[in-house]
């Protein structure tokens, strides 16, 4: 099973590239980094973890089309892709957060549909000459275009952005954050109409379930840092196939109207409330999460179900006193073992 383990750099960046080196000695197959606005660049962080690493793959999980000029991401990449000996790959999607910079995000299916256009050619070396709705290019061309293929992983949340994906995309990242077989059967289904209409067998499409892994030798720890973290997703989604009480749902997007901060900032405030409203049940559903043990497990069901790859977001485990850098890394070591057992397909003893 391919690995990719994300990280959002909100951290000095000597302890970004230590966490790079970590996710690597780890076993994962690929780093990526998030694009969060007013938090450390993600470029920036991206080739310096790739000049501290020798194997594991490079890229942008995600970046969006509205902050960054695609022209402007392909010299990025195309950088990247040199200073990694060829390990780089893009990560793209509509984007989120950006109301904190008061950037909104129109006609996000075609903004990113034109971005990626941009990106492909720029990162093959064609001079590009485009006249799309939202981004318009006169003989445009990368003075140092990358040697290599550099891969695109495009994120989806909607059947819109999912069938763009099964066009245009090496790799299509599944959902946010949940995931049962209805939802993997509807991607499919979204993913593999996209790609006759390009003309393409959605084989070639690598599916990536996009999940968010938390994981420690204290299991009440892993499961107490992803409560309100599941909580978010639940009132954000509103999994149609997820059944719970009307009174409880009601009562958990009452409480989270209390929350301070990002939910993976050390100093976020989480509502004790959310501890009993929020049970395992509802944890595993919206994360790959607990010891070694477990996530081995719960990542088999992934692959049970299908998927080859999953693309898995570093919820850092919180306590208190604790850096944002310490709880990653009892993160991704705590995972290794389960790393290093699914690459070797030892079954679960």
């Amino acid at each position: 099973m391919i690995l990719e383990a994300e990280f959002s750099p909100g951290m000095p960046l000597g302890a970004c590239v230590e966490l790079g080196r970590l996710i690597e000695d780890a076993g994962f197959d690929r780093l990526g980094v998030s694009d969060v606005v007013l938090w450390q660049d993600t470029y920036v962080v991206q080739a310096m973890c790739a000049q501290a690493t020798r194997r594991i793959a490079v890229g942008a999980m995600v970046t969006n089309a509205y902050l960054r000029h695609p022209a402007v991401t392909a010299a990025a990449v195309a950088g990247l892709a040199e200073v990694s000996g060829g390990r780089a790959f893009i990560g793209i999607g509509v984007g989120a957060g950006l109301d904190a910079v008061g950037v909104g995000t129109p006609r996000p299916v075609k903004t990113l549909r034109e971005a990626i256009e941009v990106l492909r050619a720029l990162l093959a070396g064609e001079t590009l000459r485009f006249d799309g709705s939202v981004f318009k290019l006169d003989g445009a061309a990368l003075r140092v275009p990358p040697e290599t293929h550099v891969p695109v992983a495009v994120g989806t949340r909607s059947p819109e952005v999912a069938r763009l994906a099964g066009e245009l995309a090496d790799r299509a990242l599944v959902g946010a954050r949940y995931l049962s077989e209805k939802f993997a059967r509807d991607y499919r289904s979204w993913i593999a109409e996209g790609a006759r209409r390009a003309g393409r067998d959605a084989a070639s499409v690598e599916l990536a379930p996009r999940l968010t892994l938390c994981c420690s030798p204290d299991r009440d720890a892993a499961y107490a840092t992803m409560r309100r973290d599941a909580a978010e997703f639940l009132v954000t989604l509103r999994p149609s196939d997820l059944e719970i009480e009307p009174e409880r749902f009601a009562a958990i997007e009452r409480v989270l109207s209390t929350k301070r901060g990002w939910y993976f900032d050390p100093d976020a405030y989480h509502p004790p409330e959310l501890d009993d409203l929020v049970d395992d049940r509802l944890v595993e559903a919206f994360s790959i999460c607990g010891t070694a043990r477990d996530v081995e497990a719960q990542l088999r069901r992934i692959s049970a179900m299908g998927f080859s790859s999953a693309s898995l977001k570093l919820a850092p485990v919180r306590r208190r006193g604790t850096s944002m850098f310490e709880g990653l890394r009892e993160s991704v070591t705590s995972a290794a073992e389960a790393v290093r057992a699914l690459h070797a397909g030892v079954p679960p003893g």
